[in-house]
């Protein structure tokens, strides 16, 4: 991981929501800074060419859908998680 973990969501939108849930439920939320694309985090979700949310800025590639951020987290957690 090169920079800061950033999930873009909608609040009303329902995989934006079930990402958000399974994040908190992993105990990944204090690691992944959550940004509202309709409110605070719109300019930088567009800076980084974003279509589609939730998306998952890792510090250099954004990962649009649900199924890319559970991807992407995994596989950015579990090589640190590794002894």
């Amino acid at each position: 991981m090169s920079g800061p973990l950033v999930l873009y969501h909608r609040v009303p939108d329902p995989e934006s929501a079930g990402i958000r849930r399974w994040i908190v439920e992993r105990g990944l939320k204090r690691r992944v800074d959550f940004q509202n694309v309709d409110t605070e985090g719109g300019a930088a979700f567009a800076a980084h060419g974003g279509r589609r949310v939730p998306a998952l800025w890792d510090g250099t590639r954004l990962h649009e859908g649900a199924d890319a951020v559970r991807l992407a987290l995994g596989a950015i957690i579990a090589p640190e998680e590794q002894p």
